[in-house]
């Protein structure tokens, strides 16, 4: 299959007008983030609702209401609450997917339960209490610790989406290297979906677009089938599209041409 866009708009983090607009209740910009991903190539919507003075469970909650106006495409639900998490499960209408778990115990054995309670899928990190690992041995551990984990919990392979975890080049040079490594052998073992936050990976580098976009084709390359990513970055965007051709999973380039068509009609 083509590869999935995770949009990651939706998230006040860094973005102080947006946290402003929020804790007025104004969602203007959500609505327009939400429909603007959607219409670029994005098949599910990162959701967050971190907005610090603010209660994350009500706004999550009406986060999700607002953007169910606008666009049914699935949503990614990003919390590290465990009652914004509940809360936003309970009213969530379909298959959500929750962002995220980790291998540490106690988010484990509090969060996998609820997931498997509304049927959702799980976006898992590889790390635990002693942070991301620097190899592939222990990250492939993490990942089986949580596959396992949550298979005993009656969640499914196939609703398992392991996010290897990508640090900077700037401080770790075969940071890179360890994380197409770790997908590949996590794919072999597992045969899990693979997600990242691919732009960490040139955090405190100069030109970070041209580093993302190569690194993101690498990784796809690799076996990384839904990144969370901004699919209104239009370098971004053509490189996962021409990654899909090159590998072979864009059937007689059927999206690398509408979205040329696409391209020259608005232009």
């Amino acid at each position: 299959m083509p590869t999935t866009i995770i949009g990651e708009r939706i998230n006040p983090t860094g973005r102080k007008r947006l946290q402003t607009e929020l804790k007025e209740g104004n969602f203007d910009t959500v609505r327009q983030d939400a429909v603007a991903q959607v219409e670029a190539g994005a098949a599910i919507l990162d959701v967050n609702a971190g907005v610090p003075g603010v209660d994350e469970a009500v706004l999550l909650v009406d986060l999700i209401k607002v953007i169910r106006e606008v666009t049914d495409v699935p949503l990614c639900i990003d919390t590290a609450s465990f009652k914004a998490l509940e809360a936003a499960l309970k009213v969530y209408d379909g298959k959500a997917l929750v962002n995220s778990v980790n291998a540490e115990e106690d988010k484990l054995r509090n969060i996998l339960p609820l997931i498997a309670e509304h049927g959702a899928a799980v976006i898992g990190l590889t790390l635990d209490n002693e942070g991301i690992p620097k190899t592939v041995d222990k990250r492939l551990f993490l990942a089986e610790k949580i596959i396992k984990r949550a298979e005993i919990e009656g969640i499914s392979v196939e609703n398992i989406i392991i996010d290897p975890l990508a640090l900077s080049m700037g401080t770790e040079e075969d940071a890179g290297l360890i994380v197409m490594k770790s997908i590949e052998e996590i794919i072999k073992q597992f045969g899990v979906n693979i997600t990242l936050g691919a732009s960490n990976i040139s955090f405190g580098l100069p030109d970070r677009p041209s580093i993302n976009s190569t690194f993101m084709a690498m990784a796809i390359y690799s076996g990384l089938t839904c990144p969370i990513t901004n699919p209104l970055e239009e370098q971004v965007k053509k490189t996962i599209l021409a990654a899909d051709l090159c590998k072979g999973t864009d059937e007689n380039a059927r999206n690398w041409l509408s979205a040329y068509r696409k391209s020259k009609k608005n232009g």
